[in-house]
């Protein structure tokens, strides 16, 4: 069989925009290489300068399109400027309000446009101002989680939702190989997003304690003890490390902002504190208490054993899912 992409990328595989910098050129460049399409993360803060030169680093990299994330729930009107003048090939964005001007502005640059939803009504919603694709997430997903229901129930109505529209559905949730790639499009979806497994690759600028993590702890639980005061009412799932364990019951009055500083990080070139539940997932640059810091992962990072290249991630998955389609279910 042919193998369909989606958004003219060779294959329906995305990397998700992983926070803070933890998706930079270096695995955007190798997902891009390997025919999946990669997402930076722009910054939390306006640093459009900054951001230029990670979109130009990155094209050094590959000669293959990519796109950028951005948090609409933080300053962004700049940072988006940044990317429609670069003309890189997609926005991604999250966590507010994808409208109507802001699909324009892209299309008019002739950048496409897709959004993250986590409910049938924001699915709608996305249409209704002319997305370019969707991104189903389910509450399955590691990091900030913005819906409440499943993948298995959301993603068949918002493919039924989007009809005969040409909008490709891409599943995001807990998928990391290639039976939840498969799944994902029995459900109907085109694509597939993945998160955790991506951090868990050799070109992830997450901090080796992270990766580890990843790899040695099967357990995540949902949660919004971290970044209360940075991030509120955005509750995130989180790997069950010792330290979370312990605090995981933390009263609902306390947050970040009166907790000690236990470490330090770059991010996106500027000097930070992480304040313990702070909600920073460390990067290579951290430095301080690691093992206290979030450790964001979705629910399939019990799936994830080994740091691969993320070369390999997309060709498993590829190789993998046509696989099972052809042994198991074409004599169906």
């Amino acid at each position: 069989m042919g193998w369909r992409g989606i958004l003219g990328f060779e294959y329906g595989i995305v990397q998700a925009p992983l926070g803070p910098d933890i998706s930079g050129p270096d695995l955007v460049a190798a997902v891009a290489n390997a025919g999946g399409l990669g997402f930076l993360r722009a910054p939390d803060w306006e640093s459009p300068d900054y951001l230029r030169g990670l979109i130009r680093k990155t094209r050094t990299l590959t000669d293959k399109p990519f796109g950028v994330g951005v948090v609409l729930a933080f300053p962004h009107e700049e940072n988006v400027n940044a990317i429609l003048d670069e003309k890189v090939a997609v926005l991604q964005v999250y966590w507010g309000d994808c409208s109507e001007e802001l699909v324009l502005k892209a299309h008019q640059a002739g950048v496409k446009v897709v959004p993250q939803v986590g409910s049938f009504e924001d699915a709608k919603k996305a249409i209704s101002v002319g997305v370019d694709a969707i991104i189903v997430q389910g509450r399955e997903a590691g990091g900030h989680v913005i819906g409440q229901e499943g993948l298995i129930s959301l993603l068949p109505r918002v493919v039924d939702l989007v009809g005969d529209h040409g909008i490709p559905v891409i599943a995001a949730g807990g998928i990391v190989d290639a039976r939840g790639y498969v799944a994902a499009l029995a459900l109907g979806a085109q694509g597939v997003c993945l998160g955790t497994r991506f951090v868990a690759t050799e070109e992830s600028y997450a901090h080796p304690t992270y990766k580890r993590n990843l790899i040695e702890l099967n357990k995540t639980e949902y949660t919004n003890v971290f970044g209360r005061a940075r991030w509120p009412n955005a509750p995130q799932r989180a790997l069950v490390t010792p330290f979370f364990d312990e605090w995981k019951s933390l009263p609902p009055h306390e947050n970040e902002v009166n907790q000690p500083v236990i470490g330090h990080a770059t991010i996106n070139g500027e000097e930070k504190e992480i304040r313990r539940f702070g909600g920073t997932v460390p990067n290579m640059t951290a430095t301080g208490d690691i093992e206290s810091m979030a450790m964001y992962a979705g629910q399939g990072v019990g799936l994830i054993n080994e740091i691969l290249p993320a070369s390999e991630v997309v060709k498993r998955l590829v190789e993998g899912a046509q696989q099972l389609i052809q042994k198991e279910f074409s004599g169906l």
